[in-house]
């Protein structure tokens, strides 16, 4: 029964961090909150037993994908127009 919260609890994170990822206007902090997406739906990817997927989600969405959204945003600009 508690797996269910914390799933629940893990998903609805992930999902207001989502909104809150595509309505940033400062790009930095959008990747932050695309981050924070990705540890929430990696915390519900665990709870419903996939460990295969969990490990490659946190190494692409957490790691490889923010560093190349930080490089890509240093290059262009910070906030969106």
């Amino acid at each position: 029964m508690i797996h269910l919260v914390i799933l629940a609890i893990s998903v609805l994170i992930g999902l207001v961090f989502s909104y809150l990822a595509i309505t940033e206007r400062d790009l930095l902090k959008a990747v932050g909150f695309s981050a924070i997406q990705a540890v929430a739906y990696a915390i519900a990817f665990y709870l419903l037993m996939a460990p295969d997927i969990v490990l490659a989600y946190v190494a692409i969405s957490v790691g490889i994908y923010s560093a190349l959204l930080i490089f890509l945003i240093r290059k262009t600009g910070r906030y969106e127009v």
